[in-house]
């Protein structure tokens, strides 16, 4: 499912806040964005407990329970961690990973919030939360009876207010560096193949992984980290990081003129760090309308484009690169690219694909 609108995770708080109290919400969003601990923030917001079923591990009998006669007539027992005394807050996740007779058996307990003669407790709330059908992950077609039960809502990862969890919850210092650097790097499309990709929780996982190792960190090692939980570019490019803040060459200094971009082989993968890191401040630096330009924004450009100059020098290739619009349309504002191709027409060569 793709929504018209997505929410943030403080918009999503303000969400659940207001309408999970009334009405069962479900929520989607790619895997490690932080749904399940956000709805466990929320619990505690709430001062509810919270009691999380993982849909894909559940069969039709760990909802309505096993039947017994009393009096002679059957009726089913819903096990204890759901029929509860108190109110609670119910946590479905990977909702839509369950088979469909899984499914059927949350009709009730997500409209009339209620399992054969059970009664949810007043006062308690019943999240779902599920991945995207486009995420790679095990999902499995809602029923439109199952779907029309519930409000529904999709999660976007928001950098800025992710960082600023971050900053106040230990995240590794090389982790919050890099991604200063790199707030793109943050979330990535789930790949088709298997391998590790970047979300919020990949770079959480990197982080406990530095901070375990304290100060007994090779570059090497920091690699071998990386590449456990990232998207291969991304590791590759953190471990280059980390190799960059142990040396001499940083792109605040370059900038300044402080320091110029390696030229020795063995360098080859800072160089191409800093190229890319090079390419993300300009776009972070630079309007993508060029009536909104000022002096500030002049000067950057002009020494932009003599770093520029200086990087063909050494690797055309990574001008090109630092250049070239990606395939995904993401490219650098269009008044600065023709200037470039104006003031140096050798990088205005196979900039596509570069």
């Amino acid at each position: 499912m793709n929504l018209g609108i997505q929410v943030t995770q403080n918009q999503l708080m303000d969400v659940l806040l207001n309408v999970a109290v009334a009405r069962p919400v479900f929520i989607w969003g790619a895997p490690g964005i932080g749904k399940s601990s956000l709805v466990e923030a929320f619990a505690e917001q709430v001062g509810l407990p919270c009691v999380s079923l993982l849909g894909s591990q559940l069969a039709p009998e760990d909802i309505i329970g096993v039947p017994q006669i009393v009096d002679g007539k059957s009726r089913f027992c819903p096990p204890a961690q759901i029929a509860r005394e108190e109110p609670y807050c119910l946590f479905l996740d990977e909702l839509n990973a369950c088979s469909q007779e899984v499914q059927k058996a949350f009709y009730s307990l997500i409209h009339e919030r209620r399992i054969g003669d059970y009664h949810l407790p007043k006062g308690s709330i019943v999240i779902g939360a599920g991945n995207r059908a486009q995420d790679s992950a095990i999902v499995k077609p809602m029923s439109s009876a199952l779907i029309n039960r519930m409000f529904h809502v999709q999660l976007l990862v928001s950098y800025e207010q992710w960082m600023k969890w971050a900053y106040s919850n230990g995240i590794h210092s090389y982790v919050l560096q890099f991604l200063e650097v790199r707030p793109d790097y943050l979330w990535s499309q789930p790949p088709k193949s298997e391998e590790p990709f970047s979300t919020p929780r990949s770079w959480h996982m990197l982080s406990d992984a530095l901070n375990e190792f304290g100060e007994n960190l090779t570059t090497e090692m920091v690699g071998v980290l990386a590449y456990g939980c990232l998207t291969p570019q991304h590791a590759a490019q953190f471990r280059a990081f980390h190799k960059n803040i142990q040396g001499k060459y940083q792109l605040n200094r370059i900038l300044e003129g402080e320091a110029s971009f390696p030229t020795a082989p063995e360098d080859r993968d800072v160089l191409y760090f800093l190229a890319d890191s090079f390419r993300s401040q300009i776009k972070k630096e630079l309007p993508a309308d060029k009536v909104s330009v000022g002096e500030q924004h002049k000067r950057f450009s002009h020494r932009a484009k003599a770093l520029l100059k200086e990087l063909a020098s050494i690797s055309l290739e990574m001008a090109q690169m630092v250049v070239a619009r990606h395939e995904d349309g993401d490219g650098l504002p269009d008044w600065f690219v023709v200037e470039v191709i104006r003031d140096l027409p050798r990088l205005a060569m196979d900039r596509k694909g570069k």
